[in-house]
């Protein structure tokens, strides 16, 4: 399994290479639209390889996504502590009522109740 790991890193890492090297073009990006620059006064812009702004959506994309599901998934974090100290609770209650029930016999029936 781990040599089938490393052939699929390595076919990956073939893959962006690839694509990397295809799309070396020069492109603008700007932050705002010409009409709403040019109203504002501000034209922010820069010039970046094409690769690097494929890439940089990939990852902002899985950011996104995973601070997304994080924060979709805090109602079940919450639900599991709740029901954890429930539980510890539930547990030291069942050793304390085992404790009281087997006060004053024997260890040995103790252990058979």
């Amino acid at each position: 399994m781990k040599y089938i790991r490393y052939l699929f890193l390595l076919c990956l890492a073939v893959v962006l290479i690839a694509v990397a090297l295809a799309n070396r073009g020069m492109v603008e990006l700007k932050l705002l639209p010409e009409g709403l620059a040019r109203v504002a006064g501000i034209d922010p812009g820069t010039s970046l390889p094409l690769f690097v702004v494929i890439f940089g959506g990939v990852v902002a994309g899985l950011l996104i996504g995973f601070v997304w599901e994080w924060l979709r998934e805090h109602k079940h974090r919450v639900e599991v502590d709740r029901k954890a100290r429930e539980v510890g609770k539930l547990e030291r209650e069942v050793k304390k009522l085992k404790g009281e029930k087997n006060r004053g016999k024997d260890d040995v029936l103790a252990l058979l109740d």
